[in-house]
């Protein structure tokens, strides 16, 4: 299964000012075997390292003397480590903080090795006090499988092949397909078991299966990592995502999670998803203009799940109405396109915010800055009224507006229309 982050792996081991590697990425994205599959076509040698599961590395940092922690990974691993033919790989780091930190030495005194380190629960390690080495590493975020890579795992290699011409208008006859393949993206998601399980066997009952799975280890990773005072509060807060979303309105309401619910009640546990990666917080902006930092308003937020797939299970919403019928795109207001657009915006690896206007009704789904501020509104359907994007582009002419809905893509004075299939690679070429 070919990932789009393999070249950015590609770019890390080739580079002149190359720094040890953070992966970062939720439990079950694909890090553990990209790392190996990277290691195993670009290395001579691959020495990994579940830090999770062997005893011997947990004593290993002492100290962080670079040529005896090169010997201890040989050891560990059985494989001799080598500067520039070896790819050390230290799985699930963050069971090893001094492991972490002893990154910054690698970095200053021995930058010869090549070294990776991956941990599903990073981020939260990172937050409980573990000395991160700020400035002394390089860092890949990794998410589920963006639609380009899920058409790629189908081998729908000609349909890739044009939409990387960036002939827009050209894509209007193959918009069936591409909305066909959408449809069965929005059941299936981007979690790799699921999708490869997709391509190999086309069981949609299996995939349900296996999306259920996951959400079944998410819960017991609460169990087992999650603190006791707030591990109630974080199951709130995942099960309530799927009505947050489905709202018309899909600001995060603290009351919708329990009633008489506050911010300072639940803000932790809110911030423990964030940091496992589970959840994507997208922040409020008061003002569409850039920089967008300014205007950041960090009591208002939207709460998203890591991948459509999961969430679909998660609201247990029937396979007929997104494989059939056009339930998914045409009903719960919305709620399954604009995480697609989310993620679909995320694979960017850009900052998203959405905006609202103080004392009105106004409000878009996303707005980002690139070179240009781009506000962006999201369309489940072929639906080509903007009113909320038109009166926010009369303020600022100099927005580059976007509407991202089911129509064919369409270039009018002051916005652009964008089909969905074409999220992510028309906002690649955007400047």
């Amino acid at each position: 299964m070919d990932r789009l982050a393999y070249g950015k792996l590609v770019e890390w081991k080739n580079s002149n000012n190359r720094r040890p590697l953070i992966l970062n990425g939720a439990r079950q994205v694909g890090k553990t075997w990209l790392l190996k599959e990277f290691g195993s076509h670009e290395y001579e040698s691959v020495a990994y390292i579940n830090c999770d599961e062997d005893e011997a590395i947990k004593g290993a940092f002492t100290d962080f003397d670079t040529e005896r922690l090169v010997r201890v990974f040989s050891a560990i691993s059985g494989v001799a480590v080598k500067p520039g033919s070896t790819l050390v790989i230290l799985d699930e780091i963050q069971e090893v903080p001094l492991g972490l930190t002893a990154l910054k030495y690698f970095c200053e005194n021995a930058p010869e090795y090549h070294i990776a380190v991956a941990g599903s629960l990073l981020g939260i390690g990172i937050h409980q006090g573990t000395g991160f080495p700020v400035g002394k590493v390089d860092e890949i975020d990794l998410y589920p499988l963006s639609f380009k890579e899920f058409l790629m795992a189908l081998g729908k290699n000609i349909l890739i092949d044009n939409m990387e011409l960036h002939r827009w208008n050209e894509l209007s006859s193959l918009s069936p397909t591409f909305i066909e393949l959408l449809r069965q993206y929005y059941y299936v998601g981007g979690m790799p078991a699921v999708v490869k399980s997709y391509v190999d066997e086309q069981d949609i009952f299996k995939v349900r299966k296996i999306q259920d799975q996951i959400l079944a280890d998410y819960r017991r990773d609460f169990s087992k990592h999650v603190p006791a005072d707030i591990l109630p509060k974080v199951k709130m807060v995942w099960d309530s995502i799927p009505a947050q979303l489905a709202k018309e309105n899909k600001k995060f309401i603290y009351s919708a999670v329990k009633k008489g619910g506050r911010a300072k009640e639940f803000e932790n546990a809110i911030q423990w998803l964030v940091d496992a990666g589970l959840v994507y917080k997208v922040l409020r902006v008061s003002k569409a203009d850039k920089p967008l930092k300014f205007y950041e308003d960090p009591g208002a937020f939207k709460l998203f799940m890591l991948d459509l797939g999961l969430l679909g299970a998660l609201s247990d919403v029937d396979s007929k109405d997104v494989l059939v019928n056009n339930t998914a795109f045409t009903e719960y207001k919305g709620a399954f396109t604009e995480q697609y657009v989310l993620q679909e915006l995320k694979s960017t690896d850009r900052k998203i915010y959405y905006y609202s206007k103080e004392r009105s009704e106004l409000e878009l789904d996303f707005i980002i800055q690139k070179y240009y501020v781009y506000p962006i509104e999201v369309k489940a359907e072929v639906n080509l009224r903007a009113k909320s994007l038109k009166l926010t582009y009369d303020e600022n002419n100099s927005l580059r507006p976007i509407r991202f809905s089911m129509a064919d893509y369409r270039e009018q004075e002051w916005m652009v229309n964008v089909p969905l299939y074409l999220v992510s690679e028309w906002f690649e070429s955007a400047e």
